[in-house]
């Protein structure tokens, strides 16, 4: 069997807690973005486009929507007959059956897959963040500096370094600290939770791990420290281009409004780095005589009989006449029904918001974003204020 220069494994099992009704009933990952796309999407488009072409996906949490969506991989050129992509959940070995304990132990019930391919080096990234990066460029600058690990990183504000792994380097960019959500931070130097190891390295970290029983079986929090500690080669690769980690409804939220323009540096639509997608046949979106769009991207499939500012519209959404949708987020086959109103809100798959019926209110704004979850029918003149969750079943 040849050898691979580098594999990717790509962290898709978290839960998503903070995105709440959103991920009830499908993993992070598999949440619907910028109309057309999921968010696993980038990650994936992210490997083709860098030529590493085995991709390993180890899902975990609500699976079955993700397991699907991604199928033998053919949407990103990942159906292949030697490497491609492998959907990789836990599994029954012979020493029983066991979940994945956390990143690290993920990878580490997988050593196995790893090792099959017998690749130099390995990419580990997670399924949950927007961006476009080679991951080449980056693989390039591992090996030049031979380092053991190399740790992409971008820099955050300050005031938000404490939701991060934030690191410290030197002038030849050798990392010399690293602190996993500090509650004190001593720098914005924010890792993106993209690590490429030397597999020797990787595979001895992740057995020392495994071995710990003190350990929490993260890369962030134990790999990664007692690596440092070891005095590894442990490099920091700065990237300067745009990166979202969309773990909450605002900041989901404002990656959708940097597709339409609040973020000159996202640009998807762009043929270099290209971002590909699973979709089926959509017819085109209709906007209907009297209808009014403004500052607003929409998907195929689209009819629009009434207003929307400043939204993103995914395929088959459906807007009534004298209905306003503004600043908001309407997933796939969603109506809004005549005279509704939608003001920043999240509407998610299959939702439908009755006649009249009013979501977000004149308190709304990013931080109080409101949501309604997948399926939900809202009623008649139902009244959902800012901030508000909707899942489960309809609102009166």
């Amino acid at each position: 069997m040849k050898q691979n220069k580098c594999i990717a494994m790509l962290l898709a099992g978290g839960q998503g807690s903070r995105l709440y009704a959103l991920t009830n009933r499908i993993a992070k990952p598999a949440v619907s973005f910028g109309g057309k796309y999921r968010i696993i999407d980038f990650t994936l488009s992210n490997c083709v486009n860098s030529g590493i072409n085995t991709v390993g996906v180890l899902t975990q949490y609500q699976p079955l929507v993700l397991h699907d969506y991604i199928g033998n991989g053919e949407p990103w050129d990942l159906d292949r007959n030697y490497g491609g992509v492998h959907l990789l959940p836990p599994y029954q070995a012979k020493s029983g059956a066991e979940w994945y304990k956390g990143t690290a132990n993920a990878i580490f019930q997988n050593l196995g897959f790893i090792s099959s391919y017998e690749p130099e080096h390995v990419l580990i990234l997670s399924g949950d963040h927007i961006y476009k990066m080679d991951y080449n460029k980056m693989l390039d600058y591992h090996i030049e500096k031979n380092a053991d690990c190399t740790i992409a990183v971008i820099s955050v504000p300050i005031e938000e370094a404490s939701r991060f792994g934030i690191l410290s380097f030197d002038r030849t960019a050798r990392i010399t600290d690293f602190e996993e959500k500090p509650k004190k931070p001593k720098s914005n130097n924010a890792s993106m939770g993209i690590y490429i190891f030397k597999r020797e390295v990787l595979e001895r970290a992740l057995i020392e791990d495994d071995r710990d029983a003190a350990s929490q079986k993260d890369f962030g929090k134990n790999v990664i420290p007692k690596l440092l500690a070891q005095k590894g080669a442990m490099f920091a690769y700065r990237f300067d281009g745009y990166w979202k980690d969309v773990g909450t409804l605002t900041s989901l939220w404002e990656a959708n409004m940097d597709l339409i323009g609040r973020e000159p540096g996202f640009d998807i639509s762009t043929a270099e780095g290209r971002i590909y997608s699973r979709n089926g046949a959509m017819p085109p979106q209709y906007v209907g005589a009297g209808a009014r769009v403004e500052n607003s991207l929409m998907t195929a499939g689209c009819r629009i009989y009434g207003t929307v500012e400043n939204s993103v519209l995914a395929a088959g959404v459906f807007v009534g006449k004298g209905a306003v949708v503004k600043n908001s987020v309407i997933h796939e086959n969603a109506r809004i029904e005549e005279k509704a109103e939608v003001n920043f809100g999240i509407i998610d798959e299959e939702a439908v918001v009755g006649k009249g019926a009013r979501v977000g209110d004149d308190k709304s704004d990013k931080d109080h974003i409101a949501l309604i979850g997948r399926a939900v029918r809202l009623q008649q003149k139902a009244q959902v204020k800012s901030g508000e969750i909707v899942d489960g079943g309809a609102a009166e």
